[in-house]
C-alpha cells in the first residue's frame, strides 16, 4: 500500500475567492445542500436543518439549543435514530447522542453491547464472531466551543444519515452503529455563537480587526469554569467528561472522530500526526490503521478540491484528549483540524474562507470517517479483539504485578479509586497492613491495584513515571502520573513483593459515609481537618448559624473506641450557646456524615 508523506498537499479551491479578496465588504449566499451533502435521493418525510432553523447551515452559527432542538426532532422523525442524554453541563444545558443505525440494530443494541464487551474480554473474545457484530464509529464535535465548523457540520451529517435513501447508506447502517454526539462543549458553543451572530454585519466584514473575528475573554474555548475539556479524558473533573466516559466504555467504539479547528491562515489537518511524537504505550497497528482510515479523507478531500496536510505539527502523545484516549482502549482515535474562519467570513492566506466551506470539509470528513469504518470493519474488530488479548499476555509477563495506594485522606484517595473505576480499572481492598520501603499501607486505607486485567494498558500510563522520550517536542502535555497529581503514597509492587500483600475482594463502590461517635450527652464535637470536604462541611455547619473554634495544638482523646489523634486544624463545635438543641446539632451533623466520609467526634 502507498504510504503518506510528510507533505502539505495543495489545490486551488474555489478560484473565484482569489479574485475577490481585495474587496472589503462580502454578501451572504445561501449554499444549496448539495453543496455540503452528496446529491441522492432523501426522505422527503425527514426534515432539513433549514426546514427547522429557517436558515442554511452556514448563514448563521447554531446555537446549543439549535443544535438540541434540531436533534431532537430528527429522532422524532426517523427509525433509524435514538437520542440518549447522558449529562448536563454546569449551566445545565443537556449533552446528547445519537445512536443512528439500521432499524433491526436498534432493536438489538443490548445484544450487541454485550458481544462487543466480551469481543474486549481476553479470555472470552475468541468466542465472538466479528462478521455477527456492527462496527462502532463515535463521531464528536467542537470540544472547544468556538471552534464551531464541527457542531455546525453535525446537523448536516445528521440529516444524511437519517434521510439518505441510496443503497449505499443502507449498508453502511446495516454494518455500522454511528454515536453521533455534536456538541461536546455546549456552553462554550452557545457563548461562542452569541458572540459572533451579534457581530455580524448584514455586509459581510472579511477583515481580521472587526469585532467579529476578536471575541472578549474567556471566549467560547472552554466551558463554564474556562477549562479545556479537551484535556480532561483522563481526569475527569467535568460532569460533560465523565458523562461522555461512561458512553465510551459502555460502547468501546473503533474509531472516534474528534473535529477542532486551527489557524486561520492553515489549511485541513487529519491524522497520523509526527510519528516520533506518538505515545510508545500505543501499539503500531493503531497507526497503521490510522493511516488506512487517513487515505479515506483524502479521497474525500480531493473530490472537493481541498487543501490538506498530515503527519506534521499534531501528535498522539496524551491520552487525556479525545484524539488519543481511544488508542489506549482498543480503538482509534481521529484528529480533524480546520483552518477557522472564527466568524462568518475572513481574509486567510489561501483567500476568502467563508464559514460554509469549514463546515463542508468537517462534513466530507465524517462521511468520509464512515466509508473507512463500513470498508475496514472486520479489521478494526479483530484489532480491538487482539490490542486487549495483547494487553493481558503483556501484564503477565511484566515483573510488576501492581500498586499499592494509600492516603490518610480518606476522600481524596476515594477521588482517585472512583477516577480509575470510571475507566474501567478494577481495584481491590488488601487484609493486612503492608510496609514498603519507607511507606506504610494499612489495610483499612490501602488499595491493590493488580496489572494482569483487561485494562493494563491504561493502568500502566496512568502509575508509570516516564523521564526519558523519543522526541523532545510535543504538542502540549508531556506528563501526567496522576497518583503523584492526587500526593498519594504508592509503589509498584513486584512479584517478589506480592507475596506480602494479602489481596482482598474487588470493590465495586469506593463511596463511604462519615460516621458519629459517641455522640450522647456530648458536650462538643470534633471532626479532623486533613479530609478533602473538611472546608464543605465547616461551611455548611457556619451556614446553620453554628459557631466553631479552631484547635492550634495536637489533641489525643481516648474514647471505648480506641485512642484519637486531632492534629491542628481540627475543628471544635460547641453543644452549649448555640442557636440549635444538643438533638438538632446532632441529626444536622448525622446528615453531613451521611454525605461526606467524615467522622464527627462527640
Amino acid at each position: 500500500m502507498m504510504k503518506f508523506k510528510t507533505t502539505i498537499k495543495y489545490y486551488l479551491f474555489f478560484p473565484l475567492l482569489v479574485l475577490i479578496t481585495f474587496i472589503p465588504e462580502v454578501s451572504a449566499q445561501d449554499k444549496p445542500i448539495t453543496y455540503f451533502l452528496p446529491d441522492i435521493e432523501y426522505q422527503s418525510d425527514i426534515p432539513t436543518p433549514e426546514d427547522i432553523l429557517g436558515f442554511q447551515i452556514g448563514n448563521w452559527h447554531v446555537s446549543h439549543d439549535q443544535i438540541l432542538y434540531y436533534m431532537r426532532t430528527l429522532a422524532d422523525h426517523s427509525d433509524r435514530i435514538q437520542l440518549t442524554t447522558y449529562a448536563k453541563s454546569h449551566e445545565d444545558r443537556p449533552l446528547i447522542y445519537l445512536t443512528i443505525s439500521d432499524p433491526d440494530n436498534l432493536k438489538n443494541l443490548d445484544e450487541i453491547k454485550s458481544k462487543r464487551l466480551q469481543l474486549c474480554d481476553p479470555v472470552s473474545s475468541d468466542d465472538i464472531n466479528i462478521e455477527d457484530i456492527p462496527v462502532v464509529i463515535y463521531q464528536g464535535y467542537s470540544i472547544h466551543g468556538n471552534e464551531p465548523s464541527g457542531a455546525n457540520a453535525s446537523l448536516l451529517n445528521a440529516y444524511y444519515l437519517a434521510a439518505a435513501e441510496d443503497e449505499y447508506t443502507k449498508e453502511l447502517l446495516k454494518n455500522c452503529i454511528i454515536l453521533l454526539d455534536p456538541a461536546f462543549n455546549p456552553d462554550g458553543i452557545q457563548r461562542f455563537s452569541s458572540w459572533v451572530n451579534m457581530h455580524k454585519n448584514k455586509n459581510m466584514t472579511s477583515d481580521s480587526r472587526d469585532r467579529e473575528y476578536n471575541e472578549e475573554w474567556p471566549r467560547g474555548r472552554t466551558n463554564h469554569y474556562w477549562f479545556d475539556l479537551n484535556r480532561d479524558w483522563l481526569l475527569l473533573t467535568h460532569p460533560e467528561s465523565r458523562g461522555r466516559l461512561k458512553t465510551f466504555h459502555e460502547w468501546k467504539p473503533d474509531i472516534l472522530t474528534d473535529h477542532h479547528e486551527m489557524g486561520t491562515n492553515s489549511t485541513f489537518f487529519f491524522q497520523p500526526g509526527v510519528p516520533s511524537r506518538t505515545n510508545p504505550n500505543t501499539p503500531q497497528k493503531n497507526q497503521v490503521l490510522t493511516e488506512e482510515i487517513g487515505y479515506f479523507h483524502a479521497e474525500a478531500l480531493d473530490k472537493i478540491g481541498s487543501m490538506y496536510f498530515t503527519k506534521a505539527n499534531y501528535d498522539d502523545y496524551y491520552y487525556g484528549k479525545g484524539s488519543t484516549y481511544p488508542d489506549i482502549n482498543g480503538g482509534v482515535g481521529i484528529l480533524f483540524e480546520q483552518a477557522s474562519s472564527r466568524g462568518h467570513i475572513q481574509e486567510s492566506a489561501n483567500g476568502l474562507l467563508e464559514f460554509p466551506f469549514t463546515i463542508r470539509n468537517q462534513v466530507a470528513t465524517s462521511l468520509s470517517t464512515q466509508k473507512a469504518g463500513l470498508n475496514l470493519k472486520n479489521e478494526l474488530l479483530e484489532y480491538k479483539r487482539k490490542f486487549f488479548k495483547d494487553a493481558f499476555a503483556a501484564a503477565k509477563k511484566l515483573s510488576v504485578k501492581g500498586y499499592l495506594i494509600s492516603d490518610q485522606d480518606y476522600s481524596k484517595l476515594m477521588r482517585f479509586i472512583e477516577l480509575l473505576q470510571s475507566h474501567q480499572i478494577k481495584i481491590h481492598t488488601i487484609n493486612n497492613d503492608v510496609e514498603i520501603g519507607e511507606n506504610q499501607y494499612p489495610q483499612n486505607q490501602s488499595y491493590f491495584v493488580p496489572t494482569e486485567q483487561q485494562q493494563y494498558k491504561l493502568i500502566k500510563t496512568i502509575f508509570e513515571k516516564v523521564t526519558e522520550f523519543p522526541d523532545s517536542i510535543f504538542y502540549d502535555v508531556s506528563a501526567w502520573t496522576i497518583p503523584l497529581a492526587f500526593d498519594l503514597d504508592y509503589d509498584a509492587i513486584s512479584n517478589s513483593q506480592l507475596s506480602k500483600v494479602k489481596v482482598g475482594n474487588q470493590i465495586t463502590d469506593a463511596k463511604r459515609m462519615g460516621n458519629m461517635i459517641n455522640p450522647e450527652e456530648a458536650y462538643a464535637f470534633l471532626f479532623k481537618w486533613n479530609d478533602y470536604y473538611a472546608p464543605a462541611a465547616l461551611y455548611e455547619i457556619q451556614n446553620q448559624g453554628l459557631r466553631t473554634r479552631v484547635i492550634h495544638k495536637e489533641h489525643i482523646i481516648t474514647q471505648n473506641e480506641g485512642i484519637h489523634h486531632f492534629g491542628p486544624g481540627s475543628i471544635l463545635i460547641p453543644v452549649q450557646n448555640q442557636p440549635k438543641s444538643l438533638h438538632e446539632i446532632t441529626t444536622f451533623l448525622k446528615s453531613l456524615s451521611e454525605r461526606y466520609p467524615i467522622d464527627f467526634y462527640g
